[in-house]
């Protein structure tokens, strides 16, 4: 069950998951929340500060919840292809979150970040270990590629024009075989059997 707090933030993520902007009105969010005004201004010191707050929560649980979903996974090639296709596969699963990422993950660097931590230290590792086969400078150019092909194609999903795992697939294969993945074994990585991502329960929703 959500604090008070963590629900707030999740009802703020579904208004501008939907309409765009970074500003809510209260009585918008209170009626989203379930929740009286006066329980949203005594839990939120700032609400013009709320698209932030939402931005911080998201990073954080999606890293929490992608480094608990590597138990049982060692090899870094497998790693990098289910971070892409865990989170395309949970636009399927919440769409407000999926949309959320799609409206501004490119031009908020809050979530932007998320690419530049654990993914890239699964390409320096790959690389040091002899998995991949690429340049140590381009680590930067790689996150910032792969993380825009997720984020594009979780559009398409949105959109219905591709399923999660089309699209997930699809974008891991191509990130596995530009940083040196023979074709037929990125193309077996890309499409084995993968779990959804682990839930964190401070913010489980359900």
């Amino acid at each position: 069950m959500l604090n008070v707090k963590s629900r707030i933030h999740h009802a703020a993520m579904r208004i501008f998951a939907d309409t765009g902007g970074n500003t809510i009105a209260v009585s918008e969010l209170a009626k989203e929340a379930g929740l009286s005004r006066g329980t949203i201004y005594n839990n939120i010191e700032d609400p013009g500060g709320l698209f932030y707050a939402v931005c911080v929560m998201m990073s954080e649980e999606l890293t929490e919840s992608v480094r608990a979903s590597f138990e049982g996974v060692d090899d870094p090639a497998h790693r990098v292809a289910n971070i892409i296709r865990l989170c395309v596969r949970r636009v399927h699963e919440e769409p407000h979150w999926g949309r959320f990422l799609a409206r501004y993950a490119m031009a908020e660097p809050k979530l932007g970040e998320f690419w530049g931590g654990i993914p890239a230290e699964e390409l320096r590792r790959g690389l040091a270990e002899g998995r991949f086969l690429f340049n140590r400078e381009q680590v930067a150019s790689i996150t910032a590629s792969a993380g825009g092909a997720t984020f594009g194609v979780m559009t398409l999903v949105l959109n219905g024009h591709r399923t999660w795992r089309q699209a997930g697939s699809d974008t891991a294969e191509l990130i596995l075989r530009s940083i040196g993945i023979d074709r037929e074994e990125a193309r077996q990585i890309a499409s084995c059997d993968l779990e959804p991502l682990p839930r964190m329960a401070v913010f489980d929703a359900a």
